[in-house]
């Protein structure tokens, strides 16, 4: 049993009032410690640009946001910072315009390619139940092929901020309705969406395989050119919870 003395000399040896030995690592035990008042105790230059990122959205003026943005854009072209220039943090009406962009000049081939209407009965005719499965299951394709495009292909680095609703990634959100307005939009006007007399499901599959690659062309046409200048689109934000 360990006396009431050595109990005491423990307490006083840990002045927070914890019992145990202290963890020098941190509580993963990687290190990398953090004062939930200070934040990470080794901060790095990630760091200082997401301190940054969260003050943006607090400042209210907009000469404010644009020292904010100056100061991020001064620290991002620091000597042994280069990585940091794949970084992208905003979401712009550039950004809407290169995706619009991009989209048309992956659609534009597609539009007189005939084998766009083969692929669209191909679609509409295999079934089951009723249910139009292959074109179901290529849309599908078109959300998960964005996703990958956009935050897993390492293209750039993609910061999510905004995401509407809490959950949905705006360029994400932006990408897809850029490129499937512009499918769409493209095929009505060029005469294509119509021809031959298809059915409503055929034309909506003309529509999915244009839409597949635009989607791809929006999505490069969005990142591939690094951080767009001009005012975040965050004021649209339609996240229903209460940022700190």
């Amino acid at each position: 049993m360990v006396d009431s003395d050595e109990r005491d000399a423990g307490r006083a040896s840990d002045p927070d009032g914890r019992d145990g030995p202290s963890d020098a690592n941190g509580p993963d035990g990687t290190g990398a410690s953090t004062d939930p008042a200070h934040g990470p105790t080794e901060p790095d230059l990630d760091d200082l640009l997401a301190k940054l990122d969260a003050l943006s959205d607090t400042v209210d003026e907009g000469h404010e946001r644009e020292k904010v943005r100056q100061t991020i854009s001064l620290v991002e072209r620091m000597p042994g910072t280069g990585a940091l220039a794949e970084r992208i943090t905003k979401y712009t009406s550039r950004d809407l315009a290169e995706s619009f962009v991009g989209a048309v000049l992956f659609a534009l081939p597609l539009l007189v390619e005939g084998g766009v209407f083969e692929i669209a009965a191909w679609f509409a005719a295999t079934t089951v139940a009723g249910v139009p499965v292959l074109l179901i299951g290529h849309v599908g394709f078109i959300f998960l092929a964005t996703a990958g495009l956009l935050y897993f292909a390492d293209f750039r680095q993609i910061t999510i901020r905004h995401p509407i609703f809490g959950l949905i990634p705006r360029r994400y959100a932006g990408v897809l309705l850029v490129s499937l307005t512009t499918s769409a939009t493209m095929l009505l006007f060029w005469g294509r969406l119509h021809e031959g007399d298809p059915t409503a499901l055929e034309r909506l599959g003309r529509i999915a395989v244009v839409w597949a690659a635009a989607a791809f062309g929006a999505g490069l046409g969005d990142i591939l050119p690094g951080e767009s200048q001009g005012e975040d689109l965050g004021k649209f934000d339609l996240d229903i919870r209460d940022d700190d």
